[in-house]
Parts: structure tokens; sequence; C-alpha cells
């Protein structure tokens, strides 16, 4: 599975590892995902979500009901 997000859709980003002699080559910048179940309580179930870490504080703040929501919205299937 790639590394990406769920709820903010965070994807790698692309750019150079630069050696000490400056010769370039390919690196990943890979978002902080982590997996993390959720209860959902408007379904009665628990969800497990692929968040980045900057998510995993946004949906402690508004909450798993309305993140869910947000991820839906996008066309992420739960």
């Amino acid at each position: 599975m790639s590394a990406h997000c769920m709820l903010t859709g965070a994807r790698p980003g692309f750019g150079n590892r630069v050696s000490h002699s400056h010769r370039r080559t390919s690196r990943r910048f890979d978002p902080n995902i982590q997996s993390k179940r959720y209860w959902l309580p408007g379904e009665g179930r628990y969800v497990r979500l692929r968040l980045s870490a900057r998510a995993v504080k946004t949906v402690d703040a508004i909450g798993v009901e309305a993140a869910v929501a947000r991820i839906r919205a996008r066309g992420v299937r739960i």
C-alpha cells in the first residue's frame, strides 16, 4: 500500500539526495502514515484509518464522525 493519508490526501514528495561531493540521486519524502482504529458511534462499529500524524491530530480536534464525513466526501470508501 502506498504512503497515502485518507483524510488529508498527503502523498510522498520527491526530491534528491545530495552527497558531500554534490552528486544527486533520487529519493522520496514519505508522510508519517499511521494505522489507527476508531470507534464510529453513528454506525456502531470500528473503522481502521490510514492517517498521517497531522491528520490524527485533526481527528482529535474535529471528532471521528466529522473526519469520516470528510473522507467520504473525497470519495474514499470506508
